[in-house]
């Protein structure tokens, strides 16, 4: 395959993730784009890339770029993404897919129409650990499912003082936390477990309702005193589902939990066994028996499942994390940019999936009653 050219739309700390990755991938980032020209160019010189582009208009009209990354607030996914396939660009689209389930839809058929590869990070199916999950649940290694439960928690909207534009609707989306978040635990317990959910009950819940007026970059330390502005996006929320096989899931999700840095933790329980997987302890996958018999695997490049073992580049006990299942999940878009077929490549069609499923969450929530997912 020929060196991509790439651009990344957007400067911030997943914009410098995103770039990270596409570099060792074997790409080239030929230019950034970002809130101002200005703030381009400064960060163009900082990465040490050839260009800051002005906006997107000139990022789709240089000839050098094949790949273009949207990593800008939720509210511009939709026009960016469009511009770039209607460009003829392949397209890495942070998630969600775009804030209405609309937009979703225009943006995946658009795609399917153009045969570009266009793809969203939902980057924790490439957890080793977690492709060993969905084999044996695949081999029937647990049996029929019996429950799905878990829980997305992070704490670094806790502070009354901190802000940030996912808070904002108009930037960020009708739902905050749950399409913020909760949209990568429905990701992937959906894939892991091979059943789809056909119906919701949630709730949301604003724990704190007014927010310091200054926004800062994510996961930084909010600026104490100063103004404070009335928010109506959710804190938390809580949703039970039922999949299309009649099984029952439950998640909590937060951004409010002390503590809790980054915790995507699921459990799904089988006849035979139950497996469960905590982000923040991602080299190990916990399997239960009802013999009073537990299984601890652990990540490694010698065992386990071939897909386990494909993305285990690291020998077992020299940990790896959240960016080397970034770097992995650039690394397939690519590979697929060069009509191979990696396995679990989340695309638009699934940045679909994912916007219905909010959708329906956020319509739940306000009739607070069972909502079909169609």
């Amino acid at each position: 395959m020929s060196t991509l050219g790439v651009a990344i739309v957007g400067t911030g700390m997943i914009g410098a993730v995103h770039r990270r990755a596409a570099v060792l991938a074997g790409a080239t980032v030929r230019g950034v784009a970002a809130s101002s020209p200005a703030r381009a160019q400064e960060v163009a010189q900082a990465w040490g890339v050839a260009r800051g582009y002005g906006g997107i208009e000139e990022v789709i009209a240089d000839p050098q770029v094949q790949v273009v990354h949207v990593c800008t607030p939720n509210h511009l996914h939709r026009s960016m993404a469009q511009a770039a396939l209607e460009a003829g660009k392949h397209v890495v689209c942070e998630k969600p897919l775009a804030t209405t389930l609309e937009d979703a839809r225009a943006l995946a058929a658009l795609a399917a129409s153009t045969g570009q590869v266009a793809t969203v990070p939902f980057v924790y199916r490439y957890h080793p650990v977690v492709r060993e999950a969905r084999a044996r649940i695949a081999a029937g290694d647990i049996g029929p499912l019996r429950l799905i439960h878990g829980s997305y928690l992070q704490d670094w909207l806790l502070d009354p003082a901190s802000n940030n534009w996912r808070v904002d609707p108009v930037l960020g989306g009708a739902s905050r936390v749950f399409a913020d978040i909760g949209s990568h635990w429905c990701d992937l317990v959906e894939w892991v477990g091979g059943e789809r959910f056909a119906e919701v009950s949630a709730v949301f819940e604003t724990v704190i309702a007014e927010r310091g007026v200054a926004t800062g970059k994510s996961f930084t330390t909010p600026a104490a005193g100063g103004d404070t502005q009335s928010v109506s996006s959710e804190d938390v929320a809580a949703a039970m589902f039922r999949t299309g096989n009649g099984t029952l899931a439950t998640v909590t999700v937060s951004q409010v939990s002390a503590g809790r840095r980054n915790r995507l933790w699921f459990e799904i329980d089988g006849a035979k066994a139950s497996v469960a997987f905590d982000q923040e302890d991602c080299e190990r996958l916990w399997m239960g028996y009802p013999d009073q018999r537990e299984e601890v695997f652990v990540r490694g490049p010698g065992a386990g499942s071939a897909e386990q073992r494909r993305l285990s580049v690291l020998p077992a006990g020299h940990a790896q994390g959240y960016a080397n299942c970034f770097e992995a999940f650039v690394a397939d878009t690519y590979q697929a940019i060069a009509r191979e077929r990696p396995e679990g490549l989340p695309t638009f069609e699934d940045g679909l999936r994912s916007a219905l499923i909010v959708d329906r969450v956020i319509a739940s929530s306000r009739s607070r009653a069972w909502t079909p997912i169609a």
